[in-house]
């Protein structure tokens, strides 16, 4: 496995563990200031580590109109579907359901990053696709379905804003550090995020306890910064749809860590999926087309 590859699963890993740790923090704190503090604390991590690096601070507004745009798609609005989807279903099948995001930032590559797939990786993403369906069948039809499609929503949400946001920071990934993109982003993000918690919870409703410092130290420090960093690296050597295609190992990731963590069944279709999935990202790793250019001059 090359460096490449290796980042992009590692990428794979700490974004597998983030509902479970989103799931055990949770009864904790509001869910918007949780969310907030999340962005914020990550944020403070990464531009502490570029200003002791003594990385450049943007200049070019280019740069900060796609770092606000990345910061509103994949902090902003990725943690507020995040944060209420895991009110309402569970860890190991909302990891299931956030794996639709490959499609979508596929579908946003062609259009604006030029980016296009073999007739070969995309029959992966659709078999990807294909498996994440299969997963997630028996969570349509069983339990409260009403609580289901709302958390289904809240994950489409997060998948349609980290969609954005990674497009936006594929438009950029060669012209900043990654630890000072994936910085700023997080903190340009996570205003909104405070603005809403204090409009509508009460941000000192926060009980600090054992688990929930671990949720936040975990989602801060490993599911965002160092996770964030390693996937900017990542996309400065790789097309955005063929590091996204490794989106379609989570789900496998993610009904471990429910299975082991908070109980949930690994079914048939559980396995059957995951199976589907693992072919789709070994066919979206055929070599990929491209058109145009690859990264804004």
């Amino acid at each position: 496995m090359n460096p490449d590859t290796t980042r992009v699963v590692a990428v794979m890993a700490l974004w597998a563990s983030c509902y479970p740790l989103i799931t055990l923090g949770l009864d904790d704190a509001p869910h918007l200031t949780f969310a907030a503090m999340r962005a914020v604390l990550a944020s403070g991590v990464l531009l502490s580590v570029a200003f002791y690096l003594r990385l450049p601070i943007p200049r070019e507004p280019r740069l900060w109109m796609w770092l606000a745009i990345a910061g509103f798609g994949t902090t902003t609005l990725g943690y507020l579907g995040m944060f209420h989807a895991a009110e309402y279903v569970a860890p190991g099948f909302a990891t299931i359901i956030t794996n639709t995001q490959p499609l979508l930032a596929a579908i946003l590559a062609y259009f604006v990053l030029q980016e296009h797939l073999g007739t070969r990786a995309r029959i992966g993403l659709l078999i990807g696709f294909l498996g994440v369906v299969v997963a997630a069948a028996p969570q349509l039809t069983g339990g409260d379905a009403g609580a289901t499609v709302k958390g289904i929503a809240f994950i489409l949400l997060a998948a349609i804003g980290v969609s954005i946001g990674n497009v936006a920071i594929k438009r950029i990934a060669s012209a900043i550090a990654p630890t000072s993109a994936m910085g700023w982003q997080l903190l340009i993000g996570a205003a909104p995020l405070v603005v809403f918690a204090a409009a509508t919870e009460d941000p000192g409703a926060i009980s600090w306890t054992p688990d929930f410092l671990f949720s936040l130290i975990g989602l801060s420090l490993f599911g965002t910064a160092l996770a964030f960093w390693l996937w900017q690296t990542a996309l400065t050597k790789m097309d955005l749809s063929r590091a996204n295609a490794f989106s379609f190992l989570v789900p496998f990731l993610g009904i471990s860590f429910g299975a082991m963590f908070f109980g949930e069944p690994v079914t048939l279709n559980a396995l059957g999926g995951a199976a589907l999935a693992v072919i789709g990202v070994r066919l979206v790793l055929a070599r990929s087309s491209k058109i145009g250019p690859q990264h804004e001059p």
